[in-house]
């Protein structure tokens, strides 16, 4: 594959709803520009996109995957991102290097919740964009009613640059709204051809709508349009591009993967309205904490960011980068700003799907991919140690779904961490973490799913079974009363014997644990209170209601006894002991249970059912904030313990149009009857 300039490379990302036929489209398009020479299928498990096994086995895309094809002079680096929610982190890495999108919408489904999330990704980013219907030929397929939705949903700025040839079955072709030219199917591939008048005289109703538009672009234009003059094909062209651009106008073109219609309209498409690597200018990075600016060129020093890493067992660790500016080239030395880290680059590739085509270098705005980098990481900037910078790393989502992960056999567990934290390399979206309280390894994601892949992975990958199951919640153990007791431990039995007896008052307060001491007269000789305080501690990490850690407790050593000969730090830490449990019991023990804080971000209809659901897990509602684009967010209270399953259950509740955010903030009593229950299965566990 040859170098391109800067001005012929697109970086396009595909976006839409988990099904809407953005990995089938990328075989229509390898295939229309002679890459294959036939279509995969996802449900055949051979589509060059798919290539992970879990991909094929499961027949929905994980992860982003890069596809090349070159068309008019132009490379267009495809990044077909998956549409399962659950994997949103590769949307945002794809995202983050694509400079346009292509929202691909089934047009047999309409509007759908991936539809209006890929549209919200786009505008937060100012994307420009393009809308594709894809499975015209399917079933109850109307376009003018797809088309309206369209337009409710995402405004008038959405505007058709082709029009359908044919309904359902029947559709075999498009008319080129700007170019008044029809395309038919004729064998594989759809030559120029006469449209039938019907689609012809739509086509020409709608190209009227879009002189108006090229019109509204500049003064000039629009003063020819009101005189009725015929705007030239180059003012079309440039007026068309700078609406597209600036996100005035977002084009609909129409097409069937299955049958490789619109492959070709789209491209050109791109070609002609979406932004080129070139029209960057330039970006902005810091060096040593002041703000640098580099242009997007291959005569600035190198620049690159890493936004994509695969690890694969056999393989080995692939980094997939965007180059930003300079050229990376083979044998190349390179810096990592962040660590302060330097190595030298391998081999340096393009990738399509799986398959590395090999490449001397990757030039300013082109994505590549690199083998073995051992200190880069997903978000870090690639960069010469003569001219450092770093980018802004990726904002991936913060997980909301957490399950405890053990391997099946206790001897598996070190197995378990090394493929975690290899598969952590590959997905940062999940975060990986021992609970020292329950000691249980927790991994969180955006869903089950996710968690799932991931286990399937430690099983295919690692070789290593493990199960899933909802965490332990770390519960605490206070005291609300005061008590003052005595602790003895006498030992004799032959030889030395143990003897120490302490006097220790305990009562609440706000510090995790207090200890002070007023002995007078010697009563403990002074060598021996460190050995009391230390058995008290060691006490905390166990408490007398469930085993859970002790806090907010203040122990006071007053008074006590000792042995001039049995007397030692072991005696007086058992005396200790004693009296923590049976001080415990007298000053009115409680559970503590964690609340988080929870921001639930939601479309205005759901508000009744997410206030209900909330109660019923004993949260508290605190306020409600209506947010730019229209939602509401909602502020609430809740226990860890009715939370691990909000993800999958607010997914539900507002049919995965919600989202929320969810930190530790503080631990709080616990009612009567749910702390019976905890206590009463801890003792049944003990028992046994």
């Amino acid at each position: 594959m040859k170098t391109y300039n800067i001005d012929k490379i697109r970086n396009v990302a595909l976006i839409g709803h988990g099904s809407c036929g953005k990995t089938a489209f990328t075989e229509a398009l390898l295939y229309i520009t002679k890459v294959t020479n036939r279509l995969g299928k996802v449900e055949d498990g051979n589509t060059i996109s798919d290539f992970d096994k879990e991909e094929k086995d499961r027949q929905f895309s994980i992860g982003t995957s890069i596809i090349p094809v070159e068309y008019e002079n132009t490379k267009i680096n495809f990044l077909d991102t998956p549409g399962y929610f659950d994997f949103v982190g590769e949307v945002y890495g794809a995202m983050r290097v694509a400079s346009g999108a292509v929202v691909v919408v089934d047009a047999s489904s309409g509007v759908e919740v991936g539809t209006e999330k890929a549209w919200k990704y786009a505008e937060e980013r100012n994307m420009p964009r393009i809308i594709l219907l894809n499975k015209m030929d399917k079933e109850n397929v109307d376009f003018d009613k797809v088309l309206e939705e369209l337009r409710q949903k995402f405004g008038k700025k959405v505007v058709p640059f082709a029009v359908p040839i044919g309904k359902e079955e029947s559709f075999n072709g498009y008319v080129d709204i700007i170019r008044r030219q029809g395309y038919i199917l004729d064998g594989k591939v759809c030559v120029p051809k006469d449209a039938p008048s019907d689609a012809m005289d739509k086509a020409e109703e709608l190209r009227a709508e879009l002189m108006e538009s090229v019109a509204e672009t500049d003064e000039e234009m629009l003063e020819k349009f009101f005189s009725g003059e015929e705007f030239t094909d180059e003012e079309i062209h440039n007026g068309l591009r700078q609406a597209v651009m600036t996100g005035d106008l977002v084009p609909v073109v129409v097409g069937s993967a299955s049958r490789a219609v619109g492959a070709n309209l789209l491209m050109h498409m791109i070609v002609e309205y979406l932004p080129s690597a070139e029209d960057l200018k330039e970006v902005k990075g810091t060096n040593n904490g002041k703000e640098e600016v580099r242009k997007v060129s291959p005569s600035e020093p190198l620049s690159a960011l890493v936004f994509k890493t695969i690890v694969d067992p056999f393989v080995g660790k692939i980094s997939l980068y965007k180059v930003l500016s300079g050229v990376l080239k083979k044998d190349m030395e390179i810096y990592n700003a962040s660590n302060r880290e330097t190595e030298r680059v391998g081999n340096i590739f393009f990738l399509r799907g799986k398959d590395q085509i090999e490449s001397s270098e990757i030039s300013s705005g082109d994505i590549g991919a690199t083998s073995k980098l051992q200190n880069f990481k997903t978000g870090d900037t690639i960069s010469l140690k003569s001219n450092p910078i770093v980018y802004d790393s990726i904002d991936f989502p913060k997980p909301c779904y957490f399950m405890a992960v053990s391997a099946t056999t206790k001897d598996n567990d070190e197995k378990v961490g090394i493929g975690l934290n290899k598969l952590n390399e590959e997905d940062p979206t999940f975060t990986l973490e021992r609970n020292v309280e329950t000691k249980e390894q927790i991994i969180g994601g955006q869903g089950n799913m996710q968690l799932s892949v991931i286990a399937s992975k430690l099983k295919n990958h690692y070789k290593v079974d493990v199960n899933l199951t909802n965490p332990k919640v770390a519960y605490r153990e206070t005291i609300k009363g005061k008590s003052d007791v005595q602790g003895k431990h006498k030992k004799q039995s032959g030889g030395a014997g143990q003897y120490g007896d302490v006097h220790i008052r305990f009562e609440p307060t706000t510090e995790e644990f207090e200890f002070t001491e007023e002995i007078f007269g010697g009563s403990v000789p002074r060598n021996y209170i460190p050995a009391v305080e230390k058995g008290l501690r060691e006490c905390l990490e166990k408490g007398v209601l469930a085993g859970c850690k002790v806090v907010n407790m203040k122990a006071t050593l007053y008074d006590g006894s000792y042995h001039d000969v049995d007397s030692n730090e072991m005696a007086f830490k058992i005396a200790a002991s004693l009296a923590f449990k049976k001080g415990m019991m007298e000053a009115k023990p409680v559970l503590l249970e964690p609340i988080a804080k929870v921001e639930i971000n939601i479309p205005d209809e759901y508000m009744g059912d997410i206030m209900g659901d909330m109660n019923k897990r004993r949260g508290r509602i605190l306020g409600m904030e209506q947010q730019q684009d229209g939602t509401q967010m909602v502020l609430a209270e809740a226990p860890m313990a009715e939370m691990y399953t909000y993800a999958i259950d607010l997914k539900s509740m507002t049919q995965a149009r919600g989202s929320f955010t969810m930190e530790f903030l503080r631990y709080d009593d616990m009612p009567n009857n749910m702390a019976e229950k905890v206590i009463e299965e801890y003792k049944a566990k003990n028992d046994n």
